[in-house]
C-alpha cells in the first residue's frame, strides 16, 4: 500500500469526521421545516460553526479525491471509513466523556476490521469493466435503493428517519468516491476538455449536493449517534461495489481470503455502530419546532 495514499485517505478521513461534528451540532438547531428541503443549506449558510464543519468536509473531499486518483477505491473506501474516529475525538473533547469499554472496542474493531480487509484483500487496479450495461445497472441499484430508503424516511422522519437517510447518502457518497475517480482518470487523459464531456462531474456534483441535503436533515432530527454510523457504513461497502463492479479493482478471492475480507467488514460495521453510539456523540437537542431557529454558534 503506497503510504502517500495512506496518509491522504486519513487525513481526509480526519477532515471529514471533525467536519460532521461541527455540521450536526449547527444543523440539530434547523427548524424542523426544512426537512428534506434545499431551504435547509440556505438556512445552515448563516451559521458561522456550519460553515467551518462544510469547510472541513469539501477539504476532506479533495483529499480523498486525491486518493482516489492514486490509489484503488477498494483500499481508499475502508480508510474513509475511520472518520468515525476523529469524530469521536472531537466530541469526547466537547463533552468531556471517557472512551470506556464501548469505546476501545469499537476503535479496535474499526481499526482492525479496515486492516484485515486490505491485507486480506490486497485491493489492485485493473482495467475498468468497458460494458455501460454493467455500469449503468450498479449505478441504477445504488440510487434506486438511496431513493427507496429516503421515501420511507419521510414517512417516520422522527424515528427511524435519520438512519435511513443516512444511509442513502451514505450510498450516493460511495457513488460519488467511485465516479470522482473516473473523473480523474478522464482528466489524466485529455486534460479539461476530456473531463467537461463526459457526464462524470456533473454527476457527481448532483450527488454530492443531493447527499448533502439527505445528510443534513438526517443531522437536524436526531443525534450524531443515530445518523453518522450509517452514513459511515455505507459508504465504503458502495464504494468497494462501484470499485469491483465497474471500476476493475481486483482483490484476492481465494476462500481463506474472502473469509477475511468478510470478517474485516463485518469488523468495520460493528466498530462503526460502537462509536457511533459512543455516549461521547453529541445528542443534539430536542427543542420544539417552533423553539429551534438558527442563532450563530
Amino acid at each position: 500500500m503506497s503510504v502517500l495514499v495512506l496518509v491522504l485517505a486519513v487525513s481526509a478521513a480526519c477532515c471529514l469526521g471533525f467536519g460532521f461534528v461541527l455540521q450536526q451540532n449547527a444543523a440539530s438547531h434547523a427548524p424542523l421545516s426544512d426537512f428534506l428541503s434545499p431551504r435547509i443549506l440556505l438556512d445552515l449558510v448563516r451559521v458561522p460553526r456550519w460553515l467551518g464543519g462544510i469547510g472541513l468536509m469539501v477539504c476532506g473531499m479533495v483529499l480523498g479525491a486525491v486518493a482516489l486518483g492514486k490509489g484503488e477505491v477498494s483500499l481508499v473506501e475502508p480508510l474513509l471509513a475511520t472518520n468515525l474516529l476523529f469524530a469521536l475525538a472531537l466530541s469526547r473533547h466537547q463533552t468531556k466523556q471517557p472512551l470506556g469499554r464501548q469505546g476501545w472496542a469499537g476503535l479496535l474493531l474499526l481499526a482492525g476490521g479496515v486492516s484485515a480487509f486490505i491485507v486480506a484483500g490486497q485491493p489492485q487496479g485493473g482495467e475498468a469493466i468497458d460494458d455501460p450495461l454493467r455500469h449503468w445497472l450498479i449505478i441504477g441499484i445504488v440510487v434506486g435503493l438511496a431513493l427507496l430508503l429516503t421515501a420511507y424516511a419521510k414517512r417516520s422522519r422522527l424515528s427511524a428517519g435519520p438512519v435511513l437517510l443516512a444511509t442513502a447518502a451514505g450510498l450516493l457518497y460511495g457513488l460519488q468516491d467511485a465516479l470522482t475517480r473516473v473523473s480523474g482518470q478522464r482528466f489524466g487523459d485529455g486534460g479539461w476538455s476530456e473531463l467537461l464531456t463526459g457526464w462524470q462531474p456533473y454527476t457527481v456534483l448532483v450527488l454530492g449536493v443531493t447527499g448533502l441535503i439527505l445528510v443534513q436533515s438526517a443531522f437536524e432530527t436526531a443525534p450524531l449517534r443515530m445518523s453518522l454510523p450509517a452514513l459511515t457504513a455505507a459508504q465504503p461497502l458502495a464504494g468497494i461495489v462501484c470499485g469491483v463492479g465497474f471500476l476493475g479493482d481486483q482483490l484476492r478471492t481465494d476462500a481463506g481470503a474472502l473469509a477475511w475480507q468478510a470478517a474485516g467488514l463485518a469488523g468495520v460495521v460493528v466498530g462503526i455502530i460502537l462509536l457511533g453510539m459512543h455516549p461521547a456523540m453529541p445528542s443534539g437537542t430536542a427543542e420544539p419546532e417552533h423553539s429551534r431557529d438558527l442563532q450563530p454558534h
